[in-house]
């Protein structure tokens, strides 16, 4: 008896010590992942600080790079991303929460999760491919703004819907059940319960979306970006009612990455500063998108009555 107890603790001795050993091995590798991105983030910023003045955000580009600017880069990278969110956030929302909680389970249900899973790992090219000829041949609406935020909520599309679905199953059915006691229906139960529950989970896939879809470089190009573009497209605000234009929507465009692409792409040094001081925008861009995203989360967490 003595013995066995012996080696039980003998076991539990060893389980821990490869405990301790996994958790010092997990945390060497986060600090070498942070360290590694904050010395690289530093250097971007030691590099581009020095071009970071005003006239940098409301020059256009130029062949001369202290002349230089991203006015026509970052005006078009947030046109592109609002076209973006507004098309993939309704309707990858809209389809995981049909088929989470509407779409019968059969096979063909099973065919759609599987391709809408896949497609979330599909190459970035790829959908710049398909955009190349649907949006812009087939339905003719040209190498534009309007083509550029399709193409990119394509890309993010199956982000949105795996993260609506993880979202929504992780909501107890205790709270669908309780809806239903009480004479809900099922919409009823979704809009006033379910969704609100799950929140969090889907602002932090739209997040993740909207992240990658700001940096893509690839699909632009594909549809036919432009790297050197001295002009702004149509203002979204018209002085005749409804005072709203979509003329926008028409126009070429280029945007950051394209912007820095072009830059990094040149052989003087000068070019290069200013393709680090368009990254610091870019992040700061980044950041300042999720930061609206988070706090609108926080907010909604804060309405919930648990």
């Amino acid at each position: 008896m003595q013995q066995s107890v012996t080696e039980i603790r003998r076991l539990i001795a060893r389980h821990k010590f490869w405990d301790y050993v996994f958790a010092i091995v997990g945390l060497i590798c986060l600090l070498v992942g942070i360290l590694t991105l904050m010395g690289l983030f530093a250097q971007l910023v030691a590099d581009g600080a020095p071009r970071l003045k005003p006239h940098f955000f409301t020059s256009f580009p130029s062949r001369f790079p202290e002349e230089a600017g991203i006015l026509s880069a970052w005006v078009g990278t947030i046109l592109v991303m609002l076209v973006t969110a507004f098309v993939a956030v309704p309707l990858g929302v809209a389809a995981g929460v049909y088929l989470e909680e509407y779409a019968p389970k059969n096979w063909l249900t099973a065919i759609i999760e599987i391709n809408v899973t896949n497609l979330a790992g599909v190459p970035s090219i790829v959908f710049g491919l398909l955009a190349l000829g649907l949006f812009v041949y087939q339905l003719n609406f040209g190498q534009s703004i309007l083509s550029a935020g399709l193409t990119l909520a394509l890309l993010i599309l199956p982000i949105v819907i795996v993260a609506t679905r993880e979202s929504l199953r992780a909501v107890p059915g205790s709270i669908r059940e309780a809806a239903y006691a009480l004479g809900a229906t099922r919409w009823q139960m979704v809009s006033n319960h379910v969704l609100p529950y799950s929140s969090s989970g889907i602002l932090t896939g739209v997040i993740i979306g909207l992240s990658r879809a700001i940096g893509e470089t690839a699909p632009v190009i594909t549809i036919g970006a432009l790297t050197f573009i001295a002009f702004l497209p149509h203002s979204p605000i018209s002085g005749q009612f409804p005072f709203i234009s979509f003329e926008w929507l028409k126009d070429p465009f280029t945007v950051m990455p394209i912007q820095m692409f072009n830059w990094t792409s040149r052989p003087e040094e000068e070019f290069q500063l200013n393709a680090a001081a368009a990254g610091v925008v870019l992040l700061a861009m980044t950041l300042a998108m999720n930061a609206v995203a988070i706090f609108l989360r926080y907010h909604i967490r804060k309405k919930i009555k648990w």
